[in-house]
């Protein structure tokens, strides 16, 4: 069986649409989601974001299932110069050698570039955070779960690659600030909150208009990248 994980509903909602033959359990306070892609069995759970949220559901889905594969999917920020919104990345430093090396083969035809990943334990927004990552880590892209997701895999025995598309970059930042966007205790953006925040700053509606807009075509590339890592990776 092959798990993949997103750390929210929102990245994964294309791939959940595929699915066929789905099924629904919960353990603990985790939903896992059971259904097939390309005749391969698959199970999907949400990490939540950040590194606390990330580890209780990973408990809570290793309770009950042991996975041959695990794809530690969703988005990631770019802190490199040349990475766009919608660019797929694979991240070397936390995916098994054999399935990177098929993962660069069957999406050559695509636009995804091989580096390092960094695990922040914060929303990184700044340019001057960017930088600071890509010069002190040597990344060229960071998250905020996949470290807690390997260490994971590694502790099990467990397979795992890395596969993430860039929402957001020095380039085409958040149109607002990054704690409007996602309350990181709550695990939630609060509405009522970002929509004030636009109402005192009409001139960054329109930049999250186009957020938007990239996060759908960031989740479609993600999506289509995923099916056919499927159509040959055995779980």
């Amino acid at each position: 069986m092959i798990a993949i994980t997103f750390a929210l509903p929102v990245e994964s909602s294309g791939f959940v649409a595929l699915m066929r033959d789905q099924r629904r359990a919960v353990s603990g306070d985790t939903e896992i989601i059971y259904g097939e892609i390309n005749q391969r069995p698959i199970a999907i759970f949400h990490t939540g974001v950040g590194r606390k949220a990330c580890q209780a559901n990973i408990d809570n889905f290793l309770r009950v299932e042991h996975p041959d594969i695990w794809i530690s999917s969703g988005f990631a920020g770019g802190v490199g110069e040349d990475l766009r919104v919608g660019d797929l990345f694979l991240a070397e430093n936390f995916s098994d050698g054999q399935l990177l090396s098929a993962a660069q083969r069957l999406l050559a035809a695509r636009n995804v570039r091989t580096a390092k990943l960094f695990t922040s334990t914060t929303i990184v927004d700044s340019t001057a955070q960017r930088n600071e990552i890509a010069r002190a880590q040597g990344a060229l892209a960071t998250d905020m779960e996949t470290e807690t997701i390997a260490r994971a895999c590694i502790a099990r025995g467990i397979r795992m690659l890395s596969l993430r598309a860039i929402s957001d970059s020095s380039d085409e930042p958040f149109p607002a600030p990054p704690h409007l966007l996602f309350d990181l205790e709550r695990q939630r953006t609060d509405i009522a909150k970002l929509s004030l925040y636009l109402l005192k700053h009409p001139s960054n509606v329109w930049r999250f208009v186009r957020f938007t807009s990239r996060i759908r075509q960031a989740r479609q590339a993600l999506t289509d990248a995923i099916v056919a890592l499927l159509q040959e990776l055995r779980g």
